[in-house]
């Protein structure tokens, strides 16, 4: 460390069982109960569950079906998208408070840089202590927290002691207390790298600590050396405040698997609207169009195609989406899932968008669709749709 540098106070702030706890604050009777919210029971996953839902097994990504046999006395709920986004912008608002180097890794989770923050509020610990005070006294909802030089030991700290909690790991002390702790804790160590790992009679990030580097590299590659610094506690990353876009997109899981090519076609035009105007919301346009298809065998497949100029219209979207629908086996093979997603994303007027097949730069497409926008928002979806969904 050269001399005069400051050691990171980093926090990482992670909701407890955000959205079960949004229900049961506007619903306080259904504290203390097995509050699972997710989709519907015949596709639906598990969005969140409660603490004392997941007694009974049940945690996120769970099949609502296989929920309700875990656990038939908890409250199924749908997901309220609306109104978590309306507390998360809240929670954040207190976040902001003691920092702006906030970084939202999800709508109930973030990094706080607070190395800056300390003449002002006081020890990394004492803010992260005001900010759940602040949360639960304003909010009526809990936070917990962890506290660390990095963010690799902040994340895995808040993780430990939930609901609720706090944990501290002090400059110092980070390879020690990572040392002990399972390797599936890692950042970077899924289920396939852990498997590899337990070859080589790897249980603890401090049995990988203890491997020589140059195996690493020789066995992982690239990731080798990333996992053999993490293990050491060596983790430079900065809290990146705005965190960009990558790419935007829509996908819908069906209550029945689809099995006709029509009506798999007629999901795409509803996709393609729906992933157009989500572009138009956050001025962007895409160039490259990705088609997702997963099976009713579960097997995933993508295809893609980047297109000379970017869009944010569903028509040109659709109509690429089709063409890429070809490439796959719909109508021989039932499907589960349909998505898809927009990236190589630019800020609308950056470059010429490619709207309606247009080539002469006019943009009348581009206002034809922000009027349709704005009657959708204002009469609902169903105020304006394609003819070939009226049917429907």
């Amino acid at each position: 460390m050269l001399m005069g540098t400051r050691i990171k106070q980093i926090i990482h702030l992670d909701m407890d069982a955000f959205y079960a706890s949004v229900e049961m604050l506007d619903n306080p009777a259904l504290r203390g109960q097995p509050v699972i919210v997710g989709g519907p029971k015949q596709r639906g996953v598990v969005s969140a569950a409660s603490y004392e839902a997941r007694k009974f097994g049940v945690h996120s990504a769970l099949p609502v079906a296989v929920a309700m046999r875990l656990c038939p006395q908890g409250v199924f709920l749908p997901v309220r998208m609306a109104r978590y986004k309306e507390i998360s912008d809240q929670i954040f608002e207190v976040f902001f408070r003691f920092t702006p180097l906030v970084e939202p890794l999800s709508i109930d989770e973030a990094f706080l840089d607070v190395t800056a923050s300390l003449r002002l509020f006081g020890p990394a610990e004492e803010i992260a202590k005001q900010i759940k005070s602040t949360v639960r006294k304003d909010i009526g909802l809990t936070v917990s927290a962890g506290v660390a030089p990095s963010k690799l030991a902040a994340k895995i700290a808040s993780d430990l002691n939930k609901p609720d909690g706090l944990t501290v790991v002090p400059e110092g002390e980070v390879q020690e207390f990572l040392a002990p702790l399972p390797i599936e804790k890692l950042w970077g160590v899924g289920k396939v790298t852990q498997k590899d790992l337990s070859l080589l009679n790897v249980k603890t990030i401090g049995d990988l600590s203890r491997l020589p580097k140059d195996l690493l590299r020789r066995r992982f590659g690239q990731q080798g050396l990333q996992l053999y610094f993490l293990s050491k506690g060596i983790d430079d990353r900065e809290v990146q405040p705005e965190r960009k876009i990558k790419s935007i997109g829509r996908e819908e899981t069906f209550l029945e698997d689809i099995r006709e090519k029509e009506k798999a076609e007629k999901e795409i035009l509803i996709l393609s609207q729906r992933v157009g105007k989500r572009l138009r919301r956050h001025g962007k346009g895409g160039r490259t169009i990705t088609l997702k298809v997963t099976y009713q065998d579960f097997i995933q497949i993508t295809r893609s195609l980047t297109l000379p100029a970017a869009t944010d219209d569903g028509r040109t979207i659709y109509r690429v989406a089709l063409d890429l629908l070809k490439k796959t086996e719909v109508g021989k093979k039932p499907i589960r899932l349909l998505g898809i997603y927009l990236s190589g994303l630019t800020k609308t007027g950056e470059g010429q968008l490619f709207l309606f097949d247009q080539t002469d730069g006019s943009n009348q497409g581009g206002r034809l669709n922000l009027a349709l926008d704005a009657i959708q928002d204002k009469y609902g979806d169903q105020a304006i749709r394609p003819g070939r969904l009226l049917e429907d």
